[in-house]
């Protein structure tokens, strides 16, 4: 889905699990707060599939520009909110450092350059599975 990932994504490790865990919806805010210490400082860029809602739409407007930091699309992403099919890209400068992809609101995907990062959400999601 996304223009960044191509050549960062040989350098990424990955997991994938599904976004229902019985009744409970892993959001994209979920994930970003589970992400900690490392995602608060990267800079994000997100491509959405559909506008589901005018937070996506203000997403995408900054993304285009030089992207937001992490509380900012946090606050785009309330726990409310559940997308369809969409990419969150962090960049730490300008190097890609995670990507949070979900597919039709059923699975996430999740590669990142830190292991640990990968090692906390198989904690949080014993259903996760290496890409």
């Amino acid at each position: 889905m996304s223009r960044y990932t191509a050549e960062a994504e040989a350098k990424m490790k990955g997991i994938t699990f599904p976004a229902w865990h019985g009744k409970h919806y892993v959001t994209l805010a979920e994930l970003l707060v589970r992400l900690g210490s490392f995602g608060l400082d990267l800079t994000w860029r997100v491509e959405l599939e559909e506008i589901l809602d005018p937070r996506c739409a203000e997403m995408e407007r900054r993304s285009a520009d030089s992207g937001m930091d992490t509380l900012t699309l946090l606050s785009l992403t309330t726990p409310s909110l559940q997308l369809t099919d969409a990419e969150a890209c962090g960049f730490a400068g300008d190097d890609l450092a995670v990507v949070l992809t979900e597919f039709d609101s059923s699975l996430w995907d999740v590669r990142a350059v830190d292991e640990r990062v990968l090692s906390e959400l198989r904690h949080h999601y014993p259903g996760a599975t290496d890409l």
